[in-house]
């Protein structure tokens, strides 16, 4: 595509968003590429790309943590942008239509099979057993209605209202990190709560400063920070602790262009181009700026109360000190590819990259300086290490094998939209995972001199999904980077370590808040 299809306002939109004409034609160029999938050569499984932990390695973990955690080395990461819409998906076409049906007609569509009725009836049935309950109540009470009385007699037009509209609690709109999760005696504690609560526990320095970050979108930053100015003295008196809170938004400047069906960028109807968030994966960029050290990242749905939070807690300590132990394993052998150039310390280097990040043979050519040049290229790079939980059908991806974009053979998470499941052989590939991923990471983003990595230099920008959407009644593509944890960190340095599914709790719609691990301990209905 020639130059002349950008206008002045193009160009001054692009430079109100921050992002530079080169990008704008780089992304259009991708929409042209016919293959951005990722090649699998074969799964991570237990001893081939994915570590278990025994006792001993346990203890020599937690030892590492320990002192590190002395250190003042560790932070805690939260994703926490998106909006709780898809939480209650099923809810609001009911609040859409004219009139609202009342639960006798939603239980006989379930009973006829329509599954979003049967989830909207399950909601209803256990609406007593959440922890926005009270709340919730009192929001309808607002309204001029009773929500006990409005439930026993079957009619959930204001119910709904009260739940979901700016006129009561909605909760729809407002980011998942607000949402009541859990109940305690003191209270109902939302999602960014228990992550306080977590945080108390695994990064807290020995002066009692609790470094925790979470990212926000712009339309919810002053409720995130007038939810913290009311939740933080209640959990610093808790956990005897003083949390240091910052907040950061997704730039613009990683904003996507879109474009038509003929891959021509698109126009709303004033002309203007249409740029789109490009997904969490962009989060990589507020990651780069926090300048941390070892960095936990782990989503803002996964939390639980805190009888279950022992497990997570033992976890996230073998994580952070096999991340410490691993890190101090590489740096050595940074050290000695530097002070001592000989044929012994490059072959000891070569062995430990081959059994520890790469997948196939590592075959190294040339001059023994080339080789130690190429081993330092390798070496000197982000660590990851991230959990991975058995495979028992939770959407998300998954650890493979699989080729970067330096043609090495090295352990990736990949999400499935990047496979190309039209071919026999990634397919089988695919459904040959016995692992999934939890998202639940120890990042070592420094260098052996104590330095920040340039983490946007270890990403593969190519690493994009191109999803279907529509705007103002018109079909459009939209480009998404694939998560964090992703394209956005292919080249960096990863080890898997196998976890137990006890640490992966995912809350992805209301209902899931109704599993036993989201429900009080003694009672099984929240009551």
């Amino acid at each position: 595509m020639d130059d002349n299809w950008l206008t002045e306002a193009d160009l001054e939109q692009m430079q109100r968003l921050g992002i530079p004409q080169w990008e704008v034609e780089r992304q259009l160029a991708l929409f042209e590429k016919k293959n951005v999938s990722v090649e699998l050569h074969r799964p991570c499984t237990l001893g081939d790309g994915i570590l278990g932990v025994d006792a001993e390695l346990e203890r020599v973990c937690v030892d590492a943590y320990t002192k590190g955690l002395k250190k003042g080395r560790f932070i805690k990461f939260v994703p926490a942008s998106g909006a709780a819409t898809r939480m209650f998906q099923d809810l609001f076409p009911v609040l859409g239509e004219s009139p609202v049906p009342d639960l006798s007609h939603i239980r006989a569509a379930a009973e006829a099979g329509d599954e979003a009725a049967r989830r909207v009836q399950t909601f209803f049935d256990n609406a007593r057993r959440f922890a926005f309950f009270e709340a919730w109540r009192e929001a309808v009470s607002r309204l001029g209605a009773d929500l006990e009385e409005d439930l026993r007699a079957g009619k959930i037009d204001r119910a709904l209202k009260g739940l979901l509209t700016a006129e009561g609690l909605d909760l729809g709109r407002l980011p998942k990190a607000l949402i009541p999760f859990h109940r305690y005696e003191d209270g109902p504690r939302t999602a960014l709560e228990e992550h306080l609560a977590e945080a108390a526990r695994i990064v807290c320095l020995p002066n009692g400063v609790c470094p925790v970050h979470f990212t926000v979108s712009p339309e919810h930053e002053r409720r995130f920070l007038e939810h913290i100015a009311a939740v933080r003295p209640r959990h610093e008196a808790l956990w005897d602790c003083a949390f240091q809170i910052t907040l950061s938004e997704q730039s613009t400047a990683t904003d996507t262009l879109a474009v038509g069906e003929d891959n021509r960028p698109f126009r709303d109807a004033s002309g203007r181009l249409v740029f789109r968030p490009a997904g969490h994966g962009a989060l990589l960029y507020n990651l780069n700026r926090l300048k941390g050290d070892l960095v936990f990242i782990k989503n803002i749905d996964n939390v639980v109360p805190d009888y279950l939070k022992p497990e997570t807690i033992r976890w996230k300590k073998i994580l952070g000190g096999f991340t410490i132990l691993m890190q101090e394993r590489i740096h050595r052998q940074i050290k000695a590819l530097r002070t001592r150039l000989s044929s012994e310390t490059v072959e000891q280097v070569r062995r430990f990259v081959q059994t520890t990040f790469w997948g196939s043979t590592c075959a190294i050519g040339g001059a023994l300086i080339a080789q130690r040049d190429l081993l330092l290229h390798v070496l000197n790079r982000p660590l990851r290490v991230c959990g991975m939980v058995r495979n028992v059908g939770e959407p998300g991806g998954g650890p493979f094998w699989a080729w970067d974009r330096e043609g090495r053979l090295t352990c990736q998470i990949v999400e499935k939209a990047q496979v190309n499941m039209a071919d026999p052989r990634q397919r089988a590939v695919w459904e040959r995972a016995t692992h999934f991923n939890p998202v639940d990471l120890v990042c070592a983003v420094r260098d052996p001199e104590g330095n920040p990595y340039d983490l946007l230099r270890y990403r593969d920008p190519d690493a994009v999904i191109i999803t279907k959407k529509s705007l103002e009644g018109r079909p459009l593509k939209a480009l998404e980077l694939p998560g964090l944890w992703n394209g956005s960190m292919a080249l960096w340095n990863t080890v898997f370590v196998e976890v137990p599914s006890i640490t992966f709790n995912p809350v992805k719609t209301v209902l899931d808040l109704l599993r036993p691990e989201h429900q009080p301990r003694d009672t099984g209905d929240g009551s």
